[in-house]
């Protein structure tokens, strides 16, 4: 089931109204990345408020997931003893049977029954696990016509998976939060959906071969063996011994849920069958009398079944994107209740800000060509900043200008000087600044932060003798001297601070950095577009919301500052993983991670020590980044780069910083750093990488990190970077579709007048000759609608997403590679030593962008 974004206050109402002092606690399952801490931290707060128990549970992937539900969520049913209650997932479980890998449902019951127990989902990641989208709730697995009474009244308010304000909380359920796609975006995939619910079980393996004799069996009886959506048939026998998340992720091809399915049921009516998923026609009444032949009925179940099945793969199978943060769409639950303030927004604000640090664009995980823009544009085009206007306009509607100040800080914004104080010693406000693309800029000399910095990097070549005296010819020209850029920022001369701003817009263009700040834009306080954010704590810290997200993503990547000298000793072996292609050993490294995730929550505390665990932390973050020069520059300086047939691929296996790598986090920041210097030098030659019939602006990069202690290589894959969406072109082609859609009606129209005459005929034909021209038609109908579908696909595919994750599971598929696939990040993977040369030929001949 969904929830709607305008009903985003429902379930928590209903949670409010039916609490009391003996109601077991909220469980919240919270991903280990800064998006999820952020929404964590909201959700607590307004929990605390109402005064409702709750619990965190950190998870670190789909093996920790697993057990959370065997050990936390199954004890929770009222068929196992418990109570119910709400688990609530942040950034978990989007992506995959929440219901199976939770254990909360049994595949062998008749009927669904989450024990009581309601899931609340919060995910950015998509595609979206359609079975939790709109399936869900108990019942909802059966046939429409099949569903007993009480399992309807238990769906009362419920609209094809969609939550109506008539819902009430009672007996459970997957319940996804909706920020806006499901809705406008998966209208086609719901019809999809809920017609294969309704169609009754058939195998279209012997289509060709189908003879009348068997057909009328088959019917009566349907198949028990289906065929997932990318095409090939279930290993039954290997099936069973794999867990259950792993299992589901296989069997997808694209580690989304497999086919609707329903529970086993026996006698099906096929007369029932035929009038619920046969397209009416307008056949004369004689035509009409004459019944259609059981092999007829079957070639059109399964040709409904292949249309409704390739609406489905589409979608599983354009690859991985990111939508709104959830911690955003957390904070508009708050701000639905009425409980917004200053302190919610600017974990929402961090949240945001957080993605595009880690790669998490439109386009899954990858750079993104909308960082050309400047400022903090970067994950989602129009609607990131459509997003970030919003949080502006919340700043300036929760920090309204104190009249004795406002003169001096009017001054300042438009003279775009960068905040690097409070007003007062009390004043804990949200300021928009007009932040260049630089790192840690307050905390860091201005030519480390200009040395380091993901974006001004790779545009100079910093990696090279060349690119440093570039970057000290531009400081030089805008009249900063190496001696003051030096120093820390903070103690830098005041009139080079005012002047900054202005002599990089005039300057940085000449070098190629049209996006390194903000430009001029409207004079207007409201439409600052790509202004960042900054917080002060009265004199104890003034902090950009890229600041925090940097630090909290070192801590979350590296670990606690105590441990900074040797926080990898204290790793520990991840979990098994028995798959049957994985033999990768070792137990659950959450143990080593907790650390790291409480000093991050921590870190965010809405206290006043917030700050100072946040400046402790800061070395952590500057010996991470100059990992990843140190690094970077080495593998570009030696050419350790290589150009595979479908994307680059380097492998760090020695080296200072190599155990600094072995953390997805970190080796994926890496692998955007070098990905943007790969990107940068494509477009300075003129070079356009052609993929398929698109081209792209970068080739994707599959990075692999030499993890000694556990004789293994940490892997990720990013996207080369072309996937902006073309807002003209869209237009363009809707305009197209408009035209084409006008043409089908009219050729329809014309099929069915021909159609009308054929079944005429055939009424004075025998018996034998009718059923063959009623074959006939439906074949040759059929194959002229598909032909028309295939059209759809290809249009719609406007964006060239990430799909590693696909392509990983084909070749762990079709190989003996020893692979473990882990993270909910489904482009990171875990690959045997021995095995990755054979692993990475495999993936070269897959498609990784589509």
């Amino acid at each position: 089931m969904y929830l709607p974004r305008q009903l985003i206050s429902h379930l928590y109402l209903q949670l409010l109204r039916s609490h009391h002092p003996l109601s077991p606690p909220v469980l919240i399952l919270v991903a280990l990345e800064p998006d999820a801490l952020c929404a964590c931290r909201i959700l607590t707060a307004l929990l605390k408020r109402d005064y409702i128990p709750h619990k965190i549970q950190p998870v670190a992937g789909y093996g920790d997931l697993s057990r959370a539900g065997e050990e936390l969520v199954r004890p929770m049913q009222t068929t196992n003893g418990g109570s119910g209650g709400v688990v609530v997932c942040l950034g978990v479980g989007g992506l995959v049977d929440l219901g199976e890998i939770l254990a909360l449902s049994n595949p062998e019951d008749e009927v669904e029954d989450m024990g009581g127990v309601e899931i609340w989902v919060f995910d950015a990641r998509r595609p979206w696990n359609l079975g939790n989208v709109f399936g869900g709730l108990a019942g909802m697995g059966q046939p429409m016509a099949e569903i007993d009474a009480n399992a309807r009244r238990r769906g009362r308010g419920v609209d094809k998976g969609c939550i109506t304000s008539a819902y009430t909380s009672k007996n459970g359920g997957i319940i996804v939060y909706d920020d806006g796609d499901i809705e406008e975006e998966l209208r086609n995939e719901r019809e999809a959906y809920y017609a294969l619910l309704e169609m009754p079980e058939v195998d279209d393996d012997d289509d060709d071969d189908a003879s009348d004799d068997g057909s009328e069996d088959e019917m009566q009886t349907g198949s028990k063996k289906r065929k997932s959506w990318s095409g090939r048939e279930d290993d039954e026998d290997s099936e069973g011994d794999e867990p259950p998340h792993q299992r589901r992720r296989s069997n997808s091809g694209s580690s989304i849920a497999s086919t609707p399915t329903r529970r086993k049921k026996s006698g099906i009516n096929s007369s029932n069958s035929s009038r619920s998923a046969t397209p009416t026609t307008d056949s004369p009444s004689p035509a009409e009398a004459k019944q259609p032949s059981a092999r007829s009925l079957k070639k059109r179940l399964i040709n409904l079944k292949r249309r409704h099945d390739s609406v489905l793969q589409s979608y599983y199978s354009s690859g991985t994107s990111y939508s709104e943060p959830i911690s955003s769409l957390i904070y508009s639950l708050a701000s639905e209740l009425g409980r917004d303030d200053n302190d919610l927004l600017w974990l929402a604000i961090v949240g945001v800000s957080s993605l595009e640090l880690s790669g998490r664009t439109m386009t899954g995980v990858g750079i993104s060509n909308t960082s050309e823009s400047g400022g903090s544009a970067g994950w989602g085009g129009q609607r990131g900043e459509h997003i970030r206007q919003i949080l502006r306009d919340e700043v300036h509607r929760l920090n309204p200008p104190d009249p004795l100040e406002s003169n001096r800080d009017i001054r300042g914004e438009i003279n775009g000087v960068i905040p690097t104080t409070a007003r007062s010693p009390t004043d804990t406000s949200i300021r928009l600044s007009p932040e260049p693309r630089f790192l840690l800029v307050r905390h860091w000399s201005l030519y480390e932060s200009m040395l380091h910095s993901p974006y001004l990097a790779p545009r100079l070549h910093v990696w090279t003798e060349n690119g440093r005296k570039r970057l000290h010819k531009l400081l030089a020209k805008m009249g900063i001297s190496l001696t003051q850029c030096h120093q820390y920022y903070t103690h830098m001369d005041m009139e080079l601070k005012r002047v900054l701003r202005s002599r990089l817009l005039k300057y940085a263009p000449m070098y190629g950095l049209d996006g390194l700040v903000p430009s001029e834009g409207s004079s207007s306080a409201s439409a600052r577009e790509g202004w960042g954010f900054v917080r002060c704590w009265g004199w104890k810290a003034c902090l950009s919301a890229t600041d925090v997200g940097v630090i909290v993503g070192a801590m979350l990547e590296v670990g606690p500052h105590e441990t900074l000298a040797s926080w990898d000793s204290k790793r520990l072996p991840r979990a098994r993983d028995d798959t049957e292609n994985s033999g990768i050993t070792g137990e659950s490294d959450l143990a080593s991670l907790l650390p790291r995730f409480w000093s991050a929550y921590d870190a965010l505390s809405l206290t006043s020590e917030s700050p100072t665990i946040l400046l402790e932390a800061l070395p952590l973050a500057q010996h991470l980044h100059r990992a990843i020069l140190r690094t970077g520059t080495s593998l570009l300086s030696k050419h350790q780069i290589r150009h595979l047939r479908a994307f680059r691929i380097a492998v760090v296996k020695d080296g200072p910083d190599v155990k600094l790598f072995t953390n997805p986090g970190a080796l994926t920041k890496l692998a955007l750093w070098i990905a943007e210097a790969i990107r940068v030098q494509e477009k300075e030659r003129g070079d356009s990488v052609k993929i398929g019939r698109k081209r792209a602006a970068g080739t994707p990069l599959v990075l692999a990190g030499l993890d000694e202690d556990r004789d293994l290589y940490v892997v990720v894959g990013t996207g080369g970077g072309g996937g902006v969406v073309d807002f003209a072109a869209m237009s363009k082609r809707q305009e197209e579709r408009k035209k084409k859609k006008e043409l089908k009606e009219k050729k329809q129209k014309e099929r069915s007048e021909r159609r009308s005459k054929r079944a005429a005929e055939r009424a004075e034909r025998e018996e034998e000759t009718g059923a063959e021209d009623e074959d006939s038609e439906e074949s040759e109908s059929s194959s002229e609608s598909e032909s028309e579908d295939e059209e759809d696909p290809r249009e719609k595919k406007h964006l060239l997403r990430n799909r590693f994750g696909i392509a990983f599971q084909e070749v762990v598929q079709e190989t003996n590679a020893r692979v473990r696939i882990d993270s909910f990040e489904h482009c990171v993977v875990e690959v045997q030593k021995d095995d990755l040369g054979g692993f990475l030929e495999a993936l070269s001949f897959r498609s990784v962008v589509g």
